[in-house]
């Protein structure tokens, strides 16, 4: 139901992150490769479907998703504890802003398509048999995103984005240990929701405002409220996805030590957008008070 915190007026039905969820293990269960992945999954797609229904508190939510990233760290083998430490840090900051940034049309969704299409070529390219299962998520994805585009006639809600976050980290981050890719690959290619989320979560926390409550405090939230509406505002992001993606299998394919600088290059010109976006926003006077929300 549309409310001070969302971007839509009229009701939309959420939870279509079931049938994405349902695609994917269908087209993944013939496949014989390990899936340490799997439990600590149905656990995050089973209480996030719980929190759209009835609603989880904050506490219990994010121990369910420390639950679930220690699940996988146990089952995909030994780590040393500082590593571990940062790897269930990422995995939980990853699993939220993916939730954080399914509030325009068609955004999450695509973001999906796109990253996770990513990493099943670079899987590919390294020659690793479970590229396959990664690009199960995309193929269950694709028909989602077609009822997602603007304007949304479904949305992924808590049961879509959340455990998709959490794929995202844990696909990234076993990448890496696995050799298939460096550590800035997954970053690059998740980028623009990394930096929205990450950059606005610092800049509220900042102000002095409650950073766990939901707003509508994101860039690609202004840029909707600005006038771009949810077919501008993710054309933009669209585009941003598609440079980040391509740039960062372009280095894994060809240049690999170049990474960490086309990273930086990516970064700085986020933040140029970013910075753009804010002028224009504080300029019209939009939002003056949305920080301390």
């Amino acid at each position: 139901m549309p409310n001070a915190r969302s971007l839509h007026r009229l009701p939309i039905p959420r939870g279509g992150g079931i049938a994405i969820w349902a695609g994917m293990l269908a087209g993944s269960a013939w496949l014989a490769q390990p899936q340490p992945w799997l439990a600590p999954l149905l656990l995050l797609v089973g209480v996030s479907l719980w929190d759209d229904r009835r609603g989880i508190s904050v506490p219990l939510r994010l121990a369910v998703q420390i639950g679930a990233a220690i699940g996988w760290l146990w089952a995909d083998g030994p780590v040393a504890w500082p590593h571990a430490l940062l790897a269930v840090l990422a995995i939980a900051w990853m699993t939220n802003l993916y939730n954080f940034m399914d509030g325009s049309d068609g955004l999450a969704a695509t973001m999906t398509v796109v990253g996770f299409g990513a990493y099943a070529v670079g899987a590919a390219h390294a020659g690793r048999p479970d590229a396959p299962i990664i690009a199960t998520v995309v193929a269950a994805t694709i028909p989602f995103l077609v009822l997602n585009f603007p304007p949304a006639r479904i949305m992924l809600g808590d049961v879509g984005a959340v455990p998709l976050g959490f794929l995202a980290a844990v696909f990234g981050i076993g990448g890496w240990r696995a050799a298939y890719w460096p550590a800035w690959f997954p970053v690059l290619v998740f980028l623009p929701f990394i930096a929205d989320a990450t950059l606005t979560l610092a800049r509220r926390a900042l102000s002095g405002a409650k950073v766990w409550q939901a707003h509508r405090d994101h860039y690609y939230q202004r840029l909707v409220r600005m006038g771009l509406g949810h077919a501008g505002t993710l054309a933009v992001y669209s585009a941003l996805m598609l440079g980040t993606a391509a740039s960062a299998l372009a280095a894994l394919m060809r240049a690999p030590d170049a990474g960490a600088s086309v990273l930086a290059l990516w970064g700085a010109v986020l933040l140029l957008l970013y910075a753009g976006i804010g002028y224009h926003w504080n300029r019209g006077n939009k939002g003056r008070n949305e920080s301390k929300y």
